[in-house]
């Protein structure tokens, strides 16, 4: 290209680019022009002012859980005793063998055939947690928040169609470091077969526990013969420590031209080590062709007593609210099927100060 040419280019980008800002900076200045200015009245910032009493219902959690992957419902229930502990409970289990508790329904379903060797009775899901936190450490600083612009004139579609404004507000933030101890029980059905094959262990090891002798691979049914796929039950009981750090925000403004806006969220993220001190495999029941109806022992099947687990749960200081949680991580049980990781939700979330006293003056 000749000297003349290049420069035809270069004054024609330059002008491109030119033309371009042109456009865009009367567009952003117009954007910018859009934002709403507001002003608003501190109504209050006490994150120490929170409710004593959280109780909630779970309608649905979903766990998976190399163990035995599960989805039911819960109950929980947390209490604050002011800046120095809280206590936490939840009990939570599968709504049936078809919603969801996986190698439970697959066992039933395995003895709904008459001609099924194993007899031991299913263990449904089940889980239980007592815990408490000791706050080492609880303060508040600066900090901020954002609030979404909201007007009570935007509603359904309307509001569907508005992209919101959000302000950042100044506001205090309660800060809790804390150490958890407690515990753990939990029971389920498991899938035999499934952790024999992962240790590279066969049925032939599972030993008898009258007569030594091992467990059949595979039975005969009408002539044909048919794997012996193995379940079983096994029970937990686990103690944890860890660490946790907890933020609460509690404060309201007025805005001039919007509602009211309210940040009443309190987040906590945990990290815990496991240990199970009782981890019990139930021996497997099993009638062989001569009606002869023995127990077979699963000591061979090896098990892991620590794990570990980091989560998060979050709710909001208000009378009736939801709440919200999750965990992952390695649960002691059998070598190879530690893995989970959980989800949970709770509504509604109902919680109270426990303070129903009044003032009261003589006449």
């Amino acid at each position: 290209m000749s000297p003349l040419g290049k420069l035809q280019k270069t004054i024609m980008m330059k002008g491109s680019v030119f033309f371009l800002a042109m456009i865009a900076l009367p567009l952003f200045a117009q954007n910018q022009k859009d934002k709403p200015t507001v002003t608003f009245e501190e109504l209050y910032d006490e994150p120490y002012s929170i409710n004593k009493l959280f109780v909630g219902f779970q309608p649905l959690y979903g766990e998976v859980f190399a163990t035995n992957v599960n989805s039911g419902f819960g109950i929980e229930a947390s209490y604050f005793q002011k800046e120095k502990f809280d206590l936490k409970v939840n009990y939570r289990q599968s709504y049936s063998a078809e919603f969801f508790d996986y190698n439970r329904n697959a066992f039933l379903k395995a003895q709904a055939d008459a001609k099924y060797k194993i007899s031991d009775q299913p263990q449904a899901f089940s889980y239980f947690e007592l815990g408490g936190t000791y706050h080492i450490k609880d303060f508040d600083q600066e900090s901020k928040t954002k609030m979404t612009l909201y007007k009570k004139t935007l509603k359904g579609d309307r509001w569907a169609a508005t992209v919101p404004f959000h302000a950042e507000v100044p506001c205090k933030v309660r800060k809790i470091y804390g150490v958890r101890l407690w515990g753990i029980v939990w029971n389920s059905t498991t899938d035999l077969t499934r952790a024999l094959s992962k240790q590279h262990l066969t049925n032939a090891d599972l030993k008898s526990s009258s007569t030594g002798t091992s467990l059949p691979s595979s039975y005969y049914e009408n002539g044909i013969q048919r794997n012996l796929y193995v379940f079983g039950n096994i029970h937990a009981a686990n103690v944890y420590v860890g660490g946790s750090m907890t933020w609460i925000r509690n404060v309201a403004v007025n805005f001039d031209k919007y509602d009211d806006g309210v940040d009443d969220g309190m987040m906590t993220l945990f990290f815990d080590i496991m240990v199970a001190p009782s981890l019990k495999l139930d021996p497997v029941t099993y009638t062989d062709t001569n009606n002869v109806t023995d127990k077979y022992s699963t000591g061979a099947i090896k098990t892991h007593s620590f794990g570990f687990r980091a989560g998060v749960d979050g709710k909001f200081n208000r009378t009736f609210g939801w709440s919200y949680g999750g965990e992952f991580g390695y649960r002691p049980t059998i070598v190879g099927m530690g893995f989970f990781a959980m989800l949970k939700i709770a509504f509604p979330l109902y919680s109270t100060n426990l303070d129903y006293k009044v003032e009261s003056f003589g006449k």
